[in-house]
């Protein structure tokens, strides 16, 4: 064609190529394609600039980087447009080498090539570039078509979302000065930037001074807004606000959902999620998600469950992030069979999702089945991340399971994930519950950093060995730290003054706890306090201290009273504990047991007899006590007078040598723990054969001789075998330890830690 009849054929091309700018990824790159074809075929002659700068603009918005390279190279005559529309593909490409390159290399530049290069920065999570790149700006005395640079109003939002992304102050508030020198503080679009800038700064009447100062504002202010204020927990005026608006899109109603979610007013935020529904407003998988997480702190399954319903009808139940959400949903719900069941069902799995059903599975007491899973997902060869590991590890603590354990410390150690503080916490705790408290301390002191979580880790595992001087030294040591106690932190404190019988260190703890770091006590609080009263005889004061109680113990704390009146043998605060625990829990066996324990000590059988009926009509059942020990990778478990494991004749045997050996030692067996209306030498056979000395003794024969017993019991150890374990560990000369219901129990050479004080 001639030239003067191939202008409009370029021009066409031209508008062809821009109309790619709406179609993207493979449709953008075949449209493209196709229009470079026919300007090779149609034009004779070498295209125009500008065409193969809209060519060149086209590749680059299609992700076809590299022909965008190769035309920018074979162009005779690149202008400025031409470079700037490179710099911009390199930038979004975050190829900050090459970016770099063709930047310095440039003749000329304006607004448009600065702003691609500070995008570059801060989109590649380089902000400190980013401002040193503004600065530049700043200095040069560029000119373009005989006007200065200036920075334009894209220059200005980059720079407020740089600083904002350092956290530097001095220098937003240098750039906001800026923007207002430039002219530009009334344009929406500079001024969102600053809100969110001073809010994430912590900077909240910065943000909102902006906030009103901006006329003409959009919705996209009003949630960067409100999404500020909630960050602070200005929840009131961030209601203000959502209520002032009078447009209101699905970001602003999530923003409300999550927000009030986050600040732990659940409630208020199903609220906002029904008006929002009940709106007609679009419902996205980030919706779900926080209002599924405030369903799960609620613990409102109902409420769950119609959400969930909500998603299939919307199509959404497919979608990963919905599908973790709904996992840890029913999972805080203590329904843990339907958050399997949607685990099941999701045909997409990521970390999020395998992590949301290992922390369910530990949080419903299946640490087994935890464990189990994340196995599973090994196989599925997805790596766990610091949460995922750190997550089984606690399992395997509550299981008290150190061989698994140790294998998971050892993953920690190849896949370098050991520094991390939550595997490091986890790890602590696991040997803590292990009864591996000297292991616990050395991971302890081989941290970097020590947070609340890894204090209270190690506090409590101390606490639960009874050791009351280690525990209190530690705690005050966390204090020194400026480390921050927390409730549970509390609860090991107080739980090793009342193994210790130490009753004014920890009344003055949980005075403390109230007066000096504003904890209010919760039920497991109120339940330490009343077993530290009980376990030293001062029923009285046990007894005083509940009538002053804002509220009633729940049914552990009756129960410990009632177990301290046992022992004690004091029938009238025994009876009035049994009463309360009855009315708190009606099935709960502890009140009828117990009285019987104290009915068959004074020999009142015939009241062990009528309480025993009223177990039987109000079908009451008893937890029948249980003690396993693990060997080889299997699980050995026992019960009383067992004789079904494969090797009950050889446990028999070797126990019946240890009775022996213990009477020759100066055994004297306690009968006073059976309920039965039987001779004491048929108390004394019963006795002898309970499932801790069962699991004992399979531990003598089968576990090597460096190595220590342990054994696990689910309910507390009886007088009898803690006697009883004490001289087995001094005629054997082997390390025994149990973990029963209340606490850890090492036996070494006829001493056990407790100072028989549990």
């Amino acid at each position: 064609f001639p030239p003067a009849m191939s202008r409009p054929i370029c021009n066409h091309y031209a508008e062809l190529l821009s109309s790619t700018a709406a179609a993207a990824g493979r449709d953008g790159a075949r449209v493209s394609g196709a229009v470079h074809c026919l300007v090779l075929r149609t034009l004779p002659q070498l295209p125009p600039t500008y065409l193969l700068n809209h060519l060149l603009a086209a590749y680059a918005r299609s992700g076809r980087l590299p022909l965008a390279r190769r035309l920018f190279d074979a162009m005779p005559d690149p202008n400025l447009f031409t470079r700037n529309a490179l710099l911009s593909a390199l930038a979004r490409a975050r190829l900050l080498p090459d970016m770099e390159r063709l930047f310095a290399s440039m003749p000329e530049r304006d607004a448009v090539s600065y702003n691609a290069l500070i995008a570059g920065f801060s989109g590649a999570g380089a902000p400190a570039r980013a401002a040193r790149a503004y600065q530049v700006l700043l200095r040069e005395e560029a000119v373009v078509d005989g006007a200065r640079v200036r920075p334009s109003r894209i220059t200005m939002s980059g720079m407020v979302m740089a600083a904002s992304a350092l956290g530097d102050r001095s220098l937003g508030r240098q750039v906001h000065c800026q923007i207002l020198r430039l002219g530009f503080g009334a344009y929406a679009f500079t001024g969102s930037p600053l809100v969110d800038m001073y809010a994430k700064m912590g900077l909240i009447g910065d943000a909102k001074r902006v906030f009103d100062e901006m006329e003409g504002k959009n919705v996209v202010m009003y949630n960067t807004m409100i999404t500020g204020l909630l960050r602070c927990k200005m929840v009131e005026e961030a209601r203000g606000v959502f209520e002032a608006m009078v447009d209101r899109d699905s970001i602003t109603w999530t923003t409300m959902v999550t927000g009030l979610t986050q600040n732990g007013l659940q409630s208020e935020a199903l609220d906002v999620f029904r008006r929002m529904s009940a709106e007609g407003v679009g419902i996205d998988q980030y919706t779900f998600g926080s209002i599924l997480t405030a369903c799960g702190a609620l613990a409102a399954s109902e409420e769950g469950k119609q959400i969930h319903a909500y998603t299939i009808r919307t199509l959404y139940d497919d979608n990963i992030f919905v599908g973790s959400a709904l996992v840890d949903m029913y999972s805080k719900c203590r329904s843990i069979r339907s958050a399997e069941a949607v685990f099941r069902r999701m045909t997409c799995k990521n970390i999020i999702s395998w992590t949301a059903m290992i922390v369910g599975y530990g949080q419903n007491g299946c640490g087994e089945e935890a464990v189990r899973v994340f196995s599973e997902m090994q196989r599925d060869g997805i790596k766990p991340d610091d949460f995922t590991l750190g997550s089984v590890i606690s399992s395997c603590a509550n299981l008290a399971s150190l061989e698994e354990g140790a294998q998971f410390h050892c993953m920690a150690l190849v896949s370098g994930l050991r520094p991390y503080i939550t595997v490091s916490n986890a790890l602590v705790t696991l040997y803590g519950k292990c009864g591996s408290i000297e292991d616990a301390h050395r991971l302890f002191d081989e941290m970097p950093f020590h947070d609340q979580v890894s204090w209270t880790a190690l506090v409590s595992g101390y606490a639960q060995f009874g050791k009351a001087k280690e525990t209190m030294d530690l705690f005050e040591k966390m204090l020194l730290k400026g480390v921050k106690p927390d409730g549970v932190t509390f609860i090991g404190v107080l739980s090793a003054c009342s193994r210790s019988g130490l009753v004014e260190k920890g009344r003055s703890y949980f005075h403390s706890m109230q007066k000096d770091h504003g904890i209010v006590p919760l039920d497991d609080h109120y339940t330490c306090m009343i077993d530290l009263y009980s376990r030293s005889g001062r029923l009285k004061e046990a007894e005083e201290f509940i009538r002053q109680m804002p509220r009633c113990p729940d049914a552990i704390g009756w129960a410990t009273l009632l177990s301290a009146c046992r022992l004690r043998g004091d029938m009238d605060i025994g009876k009035w504990a049994a009463e309360n625990l009855l009315k708190t829990d009606p099935q709960n066996p502890a009140s009828y047991v117990l009285l019987c324990s104290m009915h068959a000590s004074k020999g009142e059988w015939s009241e062990v007899a009528q309480l025993r009926r009223g177990m039987r009509d109000r079908q009451v059942k008893k937890e029948p006590g249980c003690s396993w020990i693990k060997y080889k990778n299997k699980v050995h478990i026992f019960s009383a007078d067992d004789q079904s494991h494969p090797f009950s004749g050889t446990i028999y045997e070797k126990l019946q040598w240890l009775n022996s050996k213990m009477l020759e030692e100066g055994y004297k067996p306690d009968v006073s723990s059976v309920l039965h209306d039987v001779a004491d030498a048929e108390k004394v056979h019963m006795l002898s054969n309970h499932s801790e000395k069962l699991a004992i003794a399979f531990g003598l024969i089968f576990v090597p001789e460096e190595m220590p017993i342990r054994v696990v019991k689910n309910l507390r150890v009886c007088v009898d075998c803690h006697n009883a374990t004490k001289f087995i560990s001094k005629i054997t000369g082997r390390d025994i330890l149990v973990r029963d219901a209340v606490r850890f129990h090492k036996f070494s050479n006829g001493i056990c830690s407790c100072g028989d004080f549990w």
